[in-house]
Formats: C-alpha cells, structure tokens, sequence
C-alpha cells in the first residue's frame, strides 16, 4: 500500500519508514509535488495534525496521514505542547527550543514530563486518529546526539539513556510517535479492502 506522510521532517519519515516495514511504501510530501508549508494554526495536536492531513487530501488528492506532537511539562503546565515547534519563535530551531526550556526549567525540582503524538489519517474517505505517550523526565543538560528536536533533554521512564542516546528501533520500540505509529499499523493491517 502506497502513502503520504504529509511532513517535511525527513527524521520523522525515517523513523515511520523503520517502524513500518516493507508492507507500506511511504511517500513524502515532496514525492507527491507539495512544497509549500502545510498549515499549523490549531491549539491542539489533533486540530493540527488533522489540518495538515485535509490539506494534503484536499490539494493534492492523495491517501495521507498526518503527525502532531508536543512536549507536555508538568512544571510549565503542559507548556510547550501543541507549541514545541515553534517553542523559541521563527525561525524554528531545536537548539533555541531546547535552550529556552531549559531555561524555564532551571531551579525546579519537579521535572516530569511527556511526549504525546496524535496521527490523523485520511483514507478511503475516513478520517481517523491515533496517540501515543511517552512518560518521562526533563534533564538538566543535553545528552546524547542521536534523534532529534527535544530528544537530548528527554529521557523515558524506566531508561537511564535519553531518546538522543537510543537507537532508532529501540526509540521507535518505546516512544510517543512509534506508540502511534504502531496503532496506525494495526489498524491498517486489519481494515477491509
């Protein structure tokens, strides 16, 4: 089965990619001839991640699914969230977002925190979603080179690695998105053709 994921985050393809197999074949936006940005504009991941699915359906006619995720930190209620993108303003740079959050976070104790990941898939005229979270901790210094946007502040409970120190299939085995992206598997494996 051939279709988009409506990104331009070629680290997200990457690891949606490994966690599918072979059984799907992945399509980028550049793929399909989209090169604009999609929009971004709800204040929820579900909200977003469904904007960007419809625009792609909409524009370009093409099966897709999209991905939201935030970084929720209890100390910041829930902040960034549906902001961690954008965390530290445009340009959109991971660095000045970690920056800034380690900045708010300086001091406090309390430094639980999740990451939570909401697909929403078009298909066949249907539209579906999906979540995943991952429970965790903020640190107080990056660690690890690996993954990419908060993933070197980031470690998973239960882990004494951060998401930028794991592997790529043991991140997609424990993470918000491969959650996700696991149930968007399942569904898609047992859906009628």
């Amino acid at each position: 089965m051939k279709i988009c994921f409506a990104t331009n985050n070629a680290k997200k393809i990457e690891e949606v990619k490994a966690a599918l197999g072979s059984d799907f074949e992945i399509v980028s936006l550049q793929q399909i001839g989209c090169h604009e940005e999609l929009p971004e504009t709800g204040d929820t991941l579900e909200h977003n991640a469904f904007q960007k699915a419809r625009f792609v359906k909409d524009h370009y006619g093409v099966d897709c699914f999209a991905d939201d995720t935030g970084l929720e930190v209890a100390a910041l209620d829930g902040a960034p969230g549906v902001y961690s993108g954008r965390f530290a303003g445009e340009p959109r740079s991971d660095e000045r977002n970690i920056s800034l959050l380690l900045e708010k976070m300086a001091g406090k104790a309390e430094r639980t925190a999740r990451f939570r990941t909401v697909i929403a898939l078009i298909l066949d005229g249907q539209e579906i979603s999906f979540e995943g979270i991952a429970e965790g901790e903020i640190l107080a210094q990056k660690v690890g080179h690996g993954g990419f946007g908060y993933d070197p502040i980031f470690r998973p409970t239960g882990f004494d690695k951060t998401f930028a120190e794991l592997s790529l299939a043991e991140k997609n085995d424990i993470s918000h998105r491969g959650k996700a992206v696991n149930a968007l598997i399942s569904f898609l494996r047992h859906r009628k053709f």
